[in-house]
């Protein structure tokens, strides 16, 4: 893999991405392993001063302890605005009324919310700025390929480097070329259904209120920012979506408030409006030889739980522990039994989830009205039991299973 003019470099690992689950992997591994463990992050979206990513995440309760313990969260806490009560609806779009059928509160710990919404760049921005802190090789590049050399992986840059790890890192998003170039294939589906993400402003306080209206084209759903702003989730089938995002403004507005309401009183659409496409992939294998996958690289699923994000985050809080535990052995961090006790540790709570979500876009994106009485039984139900929506909260929180010591908030 030596190129005419290429310099060679080492490192322990290599993560090719620096989104929230390559960044907070390179943090974390450092925070646990020290300098002499050396952790490179390869990204060409480190060119950028700041993080340009338009959209907000919900973070649960498990993935801010994460945060919290590779010392991220206090920088992101001014623009982290709790979700203290979460309302669901079910409705055709032209109802006079949307019943609530099922709402949740409270904390999942004492003062501690089940969920956080917050913009990407801050969060993305704080990584950045934490790894330089800690003194991790950011760079600006992209990995073209790489081959197995033995005890290393030569991996090749796209400016002639070859970096010798002894594990690299794919946490290069959906369209993985890493995990395309280890020949990993994925399973799955589109489903013909895109999201609509935009940021409005708004008249009324949103006391830390989300909804999820779910109507028949899919879930739309308000999640509170800081300020009197919300970030809107809107799916809509992917002809639809195509075209409502092309629409004039004024006409967006009114499509945008036929579906919002007016319970926050007027509304100003004030981020850019993108359509994302919606779909369910696994890779096959979340591992390779000397080789490991995380995030969107390793499973996309449909953003109808709001778990996307928080599971790359477990996936994250996994690698970093099997890693740590082997190389404070001794041990090869890119070897077959520490990267199979990762694939373990996340295979079956990917697969659950992966199901569960697929279930709930079936269940609720159609035009069944024996459907929409079924499942309306089946929500108010749910509200009538406390103790079964509390077990509901703890799982979107990240607290069921076999949780990995960041997510507790723990030290590795």
């Amino acid at each position: 893999m030596d190129r005419a003019g290429s310099s060679r470099q080492v490192a322990d690992v290599l993560v090719g991405g620096a989104g929230f689950a390559g960044l907070a992997l390179a943090i974390a591994l450092r925070q646990a392993l020290g300098t002499a463990f050396t952790v490179a992050v390869v990204d060409p979206a480190l060119a950028h001063a700041q993080s340009r990513d338009p959209r907000a995440s919900a973070i649960a309760a498990a993935a801010r302890r994460l945060f919290e313990a590779i010392e991220v969260w206090d920088a992101v806490a001014p623009n982290a605005q709790p979700i203290l009560d979460m309302v669901v609806t079910d409705s055709k779009l032209d109802d006079a009324v949307r019943p609530t059928f099922l709402t949740f509160g409270g904390d999942v710990e004492e003062g501690e919310p089940f969920a956080h919404m917050v913009e990407n760049r801050y969060l993305v921005d704080a990584l950045v700025v934490k790894a330089k802190e800690l003194g991790i090789d950011l760079h600006a590049g992209a990995v073209t390929g790489f081959e197995n050399a033995g005890n290393v992986i030569d991996v090749a840059l796209a400016d002639g480097t070859v970096v010798s790890a002894r594990l690299l890192v794919g946490a290069d998003g959906a369209q993985s070329l890493i995990r395309e170039r280890a020949g990993i294939a994925t399973n799955g589906w589109d489903y013909d259904q895109a999201a609509i993400v935009t940021t409005v402003a708004h008249e009324r306080d949103h006391n830390g209120r989300a909804d999820e209206h779910f109507l028949p084209a899919g879930p739309f759903a308000i999640l509170p920012l800081t300020g009197k702003r919300c970030s809107i989730v809107w799916t809509e089938t992917a002809h639809e979506a195509k075209r409502i995002v092309a629409l004039p403004d004024n006409e967006f507005h009114a499509e945008l408030e036929k579906r919002f309401g007016l319970q926050l009183g007027e509304l100003k659409v004030i981020g850019p409006r993108r359509a994302f496409p919606l779909g369910l992939f696994t890779a096959r294998s979340f591992i390779g030889e000397r080789l490991a996958l995380v995030g969107d690289a390793a499973h996309i699923i449909h953003p109808i739980a709001g778990q996307g994000l928080n599971m790359g985050l477990r996936d994250v809080a996994a690698l970093a522990e099997a890693i740590a535990d082997a190389a404070r052995l001794g041990l090869d961090p890119g070897a077959p039994d520490v990267l199979a006790r990762y694939q373990r540790w996340r295979r079956f709570d990917t697969m659950t989830m992966s199901i569960a979500t697929d279930g709930l876009n079936r269940l609720f994106s159609n035009h069944s009205d024996l459907l929409r009485f079924a499942r309306d039984i089946g929500l108010g139900l749910v509200e009538r039991m406390p103790a079964l929506k509390r077990v509901f909260i703890r799982e979107a929180a990240g607290f069921t299973g076999d949780v990995p010591k960041l997510l507790r908030g723990e030290a590795l």
